[in-house]
């Protein structure tokens, strides 16, 4: 299964519920499991997990929190080779450009999406069961 590192910013709270749920699932697989926020971790420390579960909301125009998760992100994307990586975050508007494009960018550095793409919710988690079944998945995957 190997070490698993859940890494989020959050704003409003939705995004770190949606850890939270995360987490849970995984822990019920695996107690290899530890959750940060992002200020909390350095991209090199991030980089020796062997499983990766990013989170972080649409900010703007549909982009990634600027001052705190886009330079980790930055940092981070050049270690993502050969890494199995699962994103999530919430939104308020728009249609999830955000994540279609931090998926594409998480690619194109060689990481192994855990699902193929990441999980959305529009504000506050709704499903939480499907959030701690996303967690079961990572932690087997």
């Amino acid at each position: 299964m190997g070490k698993i590192g859940v890494i989020y910013w959050s704003g409003t709270g939705n995004t770190e519920a949606m850890a939270e749920l995360i987490a849970k699932g995984i822990k019920s697989v695996t107690l290899d499991c530890d959750v940060y926020t992002v200020s909390e971790i350095t991209a090199a420390d991030a980089a020796e997990y062997d499983k990766l579960v990013l989170g972080c909301p649409a900010m703007g125009s549909e982009e990634l929190e600027e001052d705190e998760f886009e330079p980790f992100m930055a940092e981070l994307e050049g270690k993502l080779s050969g890494k199995k990586v699962a994103l999530f975050g919430s939104y308020g508007w728009g249609d999830g450009e955000w994540m279609r494009n931090w998926q594409d960018r998480c690619m194109s550095a060689g990481a192994d999406l855990i699902n193929g793409e990441g999980v959305i919710c529009n504000d506050a988690p709704e499903d939480e069961d499907s959030l701690v079944e996303f967690g079961k998945q990572i932690a087997n995957a």
